[in-house]
């Protein structure tokens, strides 16, 4: 098992990749090179940039690739906020992966914190 699959925020993240994948199914097909493409690449992106992370040598190093995964998962809810607004996402799905983002981000902001000490 590798260092990253220990940790809970990878976990998260991996749910919340799934999360996205599931509920950007419906979107038509023709965004699908588009918008649905451009949102399960960010809520992978989260996972991925933990995991890289988590092989840096510094714990300032990993640190930085925290801040990219949540800027990834911030990405994501801006995606989402423009699914929603075009209809392709309903109002509780949008709800659903606000909620996961939210929770995603507590986890990224409280590991960073302990990497960098603040």
């Amino acid at each position: 098992m590798f260092k990253f699959e220990k940790l809970d925020v990878w976990q998260k993240a991996i749910d919340f990749a799934d999360l996205v994948y599931s509920k950007s199914k419906p979107f038509p097909s023709n965004k699908r090179f588009g918008l649905t493409n451009q949102m399960r690449r960010a809520a992978v992106s989260v996972s991925s940039n933990i995991a890289e992370g988590s092989s840096r040598f510094s714990d300032t190093n990993f640190a930085r690739f925290v801040e990219i995964a949540t800027g990834s998962l911030f990405e994501v809810v801006s995606e989402a906020t423009v699914a929603k607004r075009q209809g392709f996402l309903s109002k509780e799905s949008f709800v659903v992966i606000y909620k996961a983002a939210e929770e995603q981000g507590r986890m990224l902001s409280g590991l960073r914190r302990t990497l960098v000490g603040n």
